[in-house]
């Protein structure tokens, strides 16, 4: 029987802050246009926390079955991989997170579709994020050995999940919504990148062909103050338009993420970037806090 400590860890509690980041910034958004609902809010933080376990137990069970997890892994070893749950567990426990992601997923459409055309979009988009959450590293060609990671995360954790929690509490869509969310996309990806660039030799030695096995170590973290220097220019470019004074929390951020980007930029040990996957998890979050604190207050 698994323990509690192992299903803890496999649920990867370091990694949640991206749900709440994301649908934070969305809510922040509907919030400033008059129409934010408390209840929509809360079951999207549920729905979005619920898909976050769904990949993290997929990640798991996928790399455990395809020998990517060994013992030599940098990053701290799952249940799975110190043998305090077998694979028919955790395979088990994944397929019940997958239900109650759909019941949650079902639930928040029903509290908030006006339209057909929203039931049916938003119907495909839920089961599109649980494919695409499972799918990740189980499979006979999971995109995550193909180095698709990232643009799966970026939309699903960025555009999808800001512009869906929006559009489900005002119920339109403006343009400048997506700089904001697209903001979310790449702050999600770098936590993503932090860990390809933490696990970069034994994902090439386990055929775990990742953006960063692809790239190599050092144009990764290039990539990765790319990814940071992006979601500061998105955010800014959102409160030269609408907001100015949101510059004032916006250079706050730049300079969290630009700490973050120099340390990772100048660490060629991966052994140090361990702690840097909950570190941008973090900051993540805290960078989208400020941003909506300062849109709504400002």
């Amino acid at each position: 029987m698994a323990t509690m400590k192992a299903w803890f860890d496999t649920i990867r509690p370091k990694t949640l802050p991206l749900a709440v980041a994301i649908i934070l910034t969305g809510s922040a958004l509907a919030q400033w246009h008059g129409t934010l609902n408390w209840s929509v809010t809360l079951v999207c933080l549920l729905t979005a926390t619920l898909l976050q376990i769904v990949s993290n137990f997929a990640n798991d069970y996928g790399d455990y079955q395809k020998g990517s997890d060994t013992a030599e892994r940098i990053g701290p070893l799952r249940g799975i991989q110190q043998g305090q749950m077998t694979a028919t567990q955790l395979r088990n426990g994944l397929m019940a997170v997958c239900v109650a992601s759909f019941i949650s997923g079902a639930s928040l459409i029903a509290l908030a579709y006006e339209t057909t055309q929203d039931l049916i979009a938003f119907a495909i988009l839920g089961v599109l994020a649980i494919l695409a959450a499972i799918t990740y590293t189980v499979g006979k060609k999971p995109y995550g050995y193909l180095g698709l990671g990232d643009i799966s995360v970026f939309l699903f954790f960025g555009l999808l999940a800001v512009c869906g929690t929006y559009y489900l509490q005002a119920h339109s869509l403006d343009w400048s919504i997506f700089l904001p969310a697209a903001a979310c996309g790449f702050l999600s990806t770098a936590v993503l990148n932090i860990n390809n660039l933490r696990d970069i030799e034994q994902d090439r030695k386990a055929g775990k062909n990742t953006l960063i096995v692809r790239i190599g170590a050092e144009n990764g973290r290039i990539y990765h103050c790319i990814l940071l220097s992006s979601a500061v220019l998105c955010y800014a470019i959102f409160a030269i338009v609408h907001k100015p004074l949101l510059l004032i929390i916006i250079a706050i951020i730049a300079v969290l993420l630009a700490k973050h980007a120099r340390f990772v930029y100048q660490q060629k040990d991966p052994m140090v970037l361990r702690p840097m996957l909950g570190k941008m998890s973090m900051l993540a979050l805290v960078s989208t806090v400020l941003f909506s604190l300062g849109l709504l207050i400002l």
